[in-house]
């Protein structure tokens, strides 16, 4: 049998799935509710703001269920995409922020200065903590926001694409794959370190909460704009993958998962399936990054550093991957409960002589949760609403079949 006369399922509408109204809904009444505490001042603009990052975080795992828990690729460098994102629109906001600071200390001087002196004025600013004026190749675009907004997906998807390409056509697979994306993230991340990058080195893009053209809005409205640009985001992502997992693509990105030779010994070019499960998820991830870093302030090569790629396999795993809520469940309980215990909200624990502290003991319990979800609960915190949704299911013993005496009759005289 070829795949051309195999069947599969029609796709289902994400609007129709329950899962996906509900998660939309439960968004949107989160969003409305955050809106109107942080009006009354219930809750802070900090706060505002970890919940905005949380929720771009959320995106990227949701990117990284589905290139992991559908498609069965192990990518440990999902967040080298997130943070090129953010460097894509950093260096539009730290051009426009510092070309604004450049032009008004400038406008006392009885001439006005030519183009060429206010670029390298700008450039002595951005670069001056690197010991350079001039603006490297990268930043050609920098004073343009429609070009660096192209480049916040760009450059991300290129970069998959590319990489992509390479490892699926040699059929890389397995752990192999993983050590390969790792290397990756590792190698660009040295690569930014050093001051000749072109991005400032380990200092990073800094000031990025500074919008240019609202130097009169107050913070706490910024943060709310960008709370709703994140939840929309995540909203909007979370549909578009919906609808890709949902129909053939899903059931052949999970075949892909399950047996890819199978699959390709049913005539399916399987590479062209994972490129595309790859690129669109790098392409999503580096947009959450691009929404995730104003409101963060600062990007520095230490986001791309390989860990934090971990972190996000993490946060999929303890919510249960194959689940898109799951990923969502997972990366903001975590996230949020990092926050509390490295931010010191978290008490200390008096042990005898020795004190508790969560701020370094955070990560052994990262570690050992992530251990027991793998041993004990493999489909994660995601699980629980499975477990819930299958006890809500009618009891359907018995033969439901076309056949006389079939319970089908009685159960439509109910």
């Amino acid at each position: 049998m070829t795949d051309a006369t195999m069947t599969l399922p029609h796709r289902t509408p994400p609007v129709r799935q329950t899962s996906t109204f509900g998660f939309l809904a439960a968004l949107a009444v989160f969003a409305v509710t955050v809106t109107v505490l942080a009006e009354q001042g219930a809750i802070s603009t900090s706060f505002v703001k970890t919940l905005g990052k949380t929720l771009c975080l959320c995106l990227a795992a949701v990117a990284m269920d589905v290139v992991w828990g559908y498609t069965g690729i192990l990518s440990l460098g999902h967040m080298a995409f997130f943070g090129l994102g953010g460097y894509a629109i950093g260096m539009w906001l730290m051009y426009a922020r510092t070309e604004g600071l450049v032009v008004q200390s400038l406008a006392s001087q009885p001439l006005p200065p030519t183009p060429g002196e206010l670029r390298d004025a700008i450039g002595s600013q951005i670069f001056g903590v690197v010991g350079s004026s001039d603006f490297p190749l990268i930043w050609m675009f920098a004073d343009s926001l429609f070009l660096q907004l192209m480049m916040v997906v760009l450059v991300p998807g290129m970069l998959a694409l590319v990489f992509g390409w390479l490892a699926f056509r040699s059929r890389v697979t397995g752990v192999y794959l993983s050590i390969l994306t790792q290397a990756m993230t590792l190698a660009l991340a040295l690569y930014l370190f050093q001051n000749d990058s072109g991005l400032r080195g380990n200092n990073g893009l800094s000031g990025l909460q500074n919008i240019p053209g609202f130097e009169n809005t107050s913070q706490a409205a910024l943060s709310l704009g960008f709370f709703w640009a994140s939840a929309v985001a995540l909203a909007l992502g979370y549909l578009l993958f919906a609808w890709v997992v949902s129909g053939r693509m899903g059931s052949v990105l999970r075949a892909v998962r399950d047996d890819e030779a199978r699959v390709r010994f049913l005539g399916y070019h399987v590479e062209s399936f994972k490129l595309f499960a790859f690129v669109l998820t790098a392409v999503v991830t580096g947009i959450a990054g691009a929404l995730y870093y104003p409101q963060a302030g600062i990007i520095n090569p230490n986001e791309i550093a390989p860990i934090a790629s971990i972190y996000l396999a993490v946060w999929v795993a303890i919510g249960g991957r194959g689940r898109l809520y799951g990923a969502v469940i997972g990366a903001a309980f975590v996230s949020l409960l990092s926050s509390w215990f490295t931010g010191g909200g978290a008490p200390a624990i008096a042990l005898g002589g020795y004190s508790l502290q969560w701020t370094d003991w955070w990560l052994v319990l990262l570690g050992l949760s992530f251990v027991a979800v793998t041993l004990f609960a493999p489909k994660g915190i995601g699980g629980l609403v499975d477990l819930i949704a299958d006890r809500r299911r009618p009891d359907r013993q018995g033969d439901y079949g076309p056949d006389k005496g079939a319970k089908r009759a009685e159960e439509g005289a109910e």
